[in-house]
């Protein structure tokens, strides 16, 4: 007898329907799998074998061929268990087949039965949105993920048995209904705050600043300065996700495996701080079967790189093409995928080899050809790419001893960051950008105009520092961010000023 089972399959970012055919005739018993499976599909065999003997069922000797369609699209993963269990009960006539056609299937069998998470149920979710089913089964766990998607019933289920009773009985269990923003998880609580870092003032304003238009930055001292102190609380003033971004980054995350099960979506904007002996691929994504990379799982949130000159330099100018087009077109020779990455690139690094140039309670051990060659593994064009450059001087001992208030909380930054976010939003509203730092060159004109005395003071500026067109551009993005955060409409001398002195590795001279 033939079953027809329905599931689906992730291919980059996006769920493609598979159909799961299953044939049980006469024949030498035995069980093949066609339709390029990878061992992870292969090896289901042997786990849909004893969950159906282990939840009552017989796994007769017959020959059965479980055939997956599209047959020339190689299918991933252990999610296709479920349908195939089915499909095989259905094919040797021990369950019904009326009904089993009508829905999509997910899941993992474990060997007695019960039903584990899968990756990617809310992009699949999304894609069933214009497919006739009844309604899509899942694992219990990822019911919540999945029913973020409104329009599809998601059927929560924990074992075999309970699938079984289902298509005999489909009011057995009631379909998930969420509403969308309920369903918008709320940031994660966090110990961290600004107001733990002493002094810096400069440094805070500046990542006030960052948090405000998006924009890259790179923090700049010698050990101990509190460089990575700074950057692990920059998540705490950035400004939450919309409802749309909050969609696109679960998503991302449920096909990654990262998301956790129990939330629905999203709330806190991504945080990713990949080790520096990580691979190009792991960074922009790749692999003989090409996953996303940190800077797609960053996307809409950050991308922290400690000490960044220790990064291999073509793992950074991997990275290039992400920052400027915000998206890793990855080809291969039977497929291209896109995977977005418009994220937040935020990098600390020494002023040197031994880390004391800028230090002036230490000897600096390194000369002139060491410094050179440290700062050489950094490329220009990658810096160029980098808005704010923040020197972050090592505290003096009084700021180190002081009991007072540190400065500001989180939570007082986060209210300006928001509100000027909001101004930009607002700027943006008929085209798809939402911050600052992500405006061409034809917006930039449009919405930063300069007067003469502001004129005059960008061409002393790229005339002393050297500027490049992109760096002219990011101090116009960066003047008009300090603007909004100031409630100004009008870009003044005193923004573009302010701009000018976040452009630090432009000037050189902080090397010596």
């Amino acid at each position: 007898m033939l079953a027809k089972v329905h599931s689906y399959g992730i291919n980059g970012l996006e769920a493609y329907p598979v159909t799961i055919e299953v044939d049980a005739g006469r024949g030498l018993p035995s069980t093949i799998i066609v339709g390029l499976p990878d061992n992870a599909v292969k090896e289901s065999r042997e786990r849909v074998r004893s969950a159906i003997k282990n939840s009552g069922y017989k796994f007769g000797p017959r020959r059965i061929t479980i055939n997956l369609s599209p047959a020339d699209t190689k299918k991933e993963g252990p999610s296709f268990d479920l349908a195939i269990a089915l499909g095989i009960l259905a094919a040797c006539e021990q369950i019904s087949c009326e009904g089993l056609e009508q829905y999509v299937l997910l899941g993992e069998l474990s060997l007695n039965g019960d039903i584990k998470p899968a990756k990617g149920a809310l992009a699949i979710a999304l894609s069933m949105t214009s497919r006739s089913f009844k309604g899509l089964i899942v694992p219990q766990e990822n019911a919540t993920e999945a029913a973020v998607v409104e329009h599809v019933p998601i059927y929560p289920v924990k074992n075999l048995h309970q699938v079984i009773d289902f298509l005999n009985n489909p009011g057995s269990i009631s379909p998930v209904t969420s509403i969308k923003n309920t369903l918008l998880s709320p940031p994660s609580s966090s110990d961290l705050d600004f107001s733990d870092v002493k002094g810096q003032s400069f440094v805070k304003r500046g990542l006030e600043i960052a948090a405000a238009g998006n924009h890259n930055f790179l923090l700049i001292g010698p050990p101990g300065s509190g460089k990575s102190m700074l950057a692990k609380r920059f998540p705490t003033i950035l400004p939450g996700m919309t409802p749309e971004e909050a969609l696109e980054t679960t998503k991302i995350h449920s096909i990654a495996g990262t998301l956790k099960t129990s939330n629905g979506l999203m709330g806190s904007r991504p945080f990713r701080s990949p080790h520096h002996t990580t691979s190009a691929p792991a960074i922009v994504g790749g692999g003989t079967h090409p996953r996303p990379g940190e800077v797609t799982l960053a996307h809409n949130g950050v991308l922290f790189l400690d000490e960044l000159p220790e990064f291999n330099r073509d793992v950074l100018e991997a990275m290039r093409q992400p920052l400027e087009d915000h998206e890793v077109t990855i080809s291969r020779a039977n497929k291209t995928l896109r995977f977005p990455s418009r994220f937040l690139l935020a990098a600390s690094m020494n002023p040197c080899g031994c880390g004391f140039l800028s230090d002036p309670r230490h000897k600096c051990t390194c000369s002139t050809h060491q410094i050179e060659k440290y700062l050489a593994k950094i490329s220009g064009p990658l810096l160029d790419r980098i808005d704010l450059h923040l020197e972050v001087p090592a505290l003096h001992s009084t700021e180190m001893l002081s009991n007072t208030s540190h400065g500001e909380t989180s939570a007082q930054i986060r209210e300006r960051t928001v509100r000027a976010r909001k101004v930009q939003q607002e700027r943006f509203r008929d085209t798809n950008i939402h911050a600052n730092a992500h405006m061409n060159h034809r917006q930039i004109k449009q919405c930063c105009p300069l007067d003469e005395e502001g004129k005059k003071l960008l061409k002393m500026a790229i005339d002393e520092l050297g500027l490049s067109a992109r760096g002219y551009d990011k101090i116009l993005k960066i003047s008009r961010t300090i603007a909004d955060l100031a409630g100004e409409e009008a870009l003044r001398s005193e923004h573009l000023a302010e701009a000018i002195q976040y452009r630090s590795l432009d000037r050189r001279n902080w090397c010596r």
